[in-house]
């Protein structure tokens, strides 16, 4: 449980002045500039779950929490077992670097990303803030897990974006899921609550964030049939 704040009530801080299409389209997967000597205060990060509260979440349910690591001990012991998911992970068929070998212009992006992936991994331990969202799963049916997820997931999207607008780093990956029950065990989070994702936080280095190379729309668009 993310702790209350003590005396008087934060002013927000001020965010970055971006349209919603540049908040949109320029919030990027952080991980080579992500400042790993520089503290988050925690009220910077409980004003942007502040705004990941206002995500949709199906029938009200609001069945979503918010675990923030900040304590070091913690997160050097996260950062272990995310080390050892990044590398099965390079080494695998679905590795980013692995993909699309046939297209040199995108495979040079698929190994910059790998490259990032692999620096992360090396370091998330180091990351100021780690943040876990979580939701409450008493059961994971066999079949479409859509609902459930798609009650968690926009708010980490909108918790990312609140970071950007306010001068925050955030990347997302699930790879820390393949410990998921012994980071769950580390942390005390009960059985029937399940993580989603992680999001290490932190102020970032540069500025110099852009929209990212895309398929055009007309090769993924459909209109009234496939």
């Amino acid at each position: 449980m993310l702790p209350e704040a003590t005396g008087c009530d934060h002013e927000p801080m001020p965010t970055l002045p971006l349209s919603p299409d540049e908040l949109l389209t320029t919030t990027r997967s952080v991980r080579k500039r992500l400042d790993l000597t520089r503290p988050v205060p925690l009220e910077l990060v409980r004003q942007c779950l502040q705004v990941a509260l206002q995500a949709p979440t199906g029938s009200n349910r609001q069945g979503w929490h918010w675990v923030v690591i900040s304590d070091e001990s913690i997160r050097r012991v996260i950062g272990d077992y995310y080390r050892r998911a990044v590398t099965s992970y390079l080494s695998s068929s679905g590795a980013a670097a692995s993909l699309f070998a046939d297209d040199p212009e995108r495979s040079a992006v698929q190994h910059r990303v790998g490259e990032s992936v692999a620096y992360l991994g090396e370091h998330m331990g180091e990351v100021p803030m780690l943040v876990i969202p979580c939701i409450s799963a008493p059961s994971l049916r066999a079949g479409s897990q859509a609902s459930l997820w798609g009650s968690l997931l926009p708010a980490a999207w909108s918790y990312m974006l609140a970071a950007r607008a306010r001068g925050l780093g955030t990347a997302w990956t699930t790879l820390h899921l393949r410990y998921e029950k012994e980071i769950s065990e580390l942390l005390g989070i009960p059985a029937d609550i399940r993580q989603g994702v992680l999001i290490p936080t932190a102020y970032y280095t540069g500025d110099t964030f852009k929209p990212a190379p895309r398929q055009p729309l007309g090769n993924v668009l459909h209109i009234n049939s496939w």
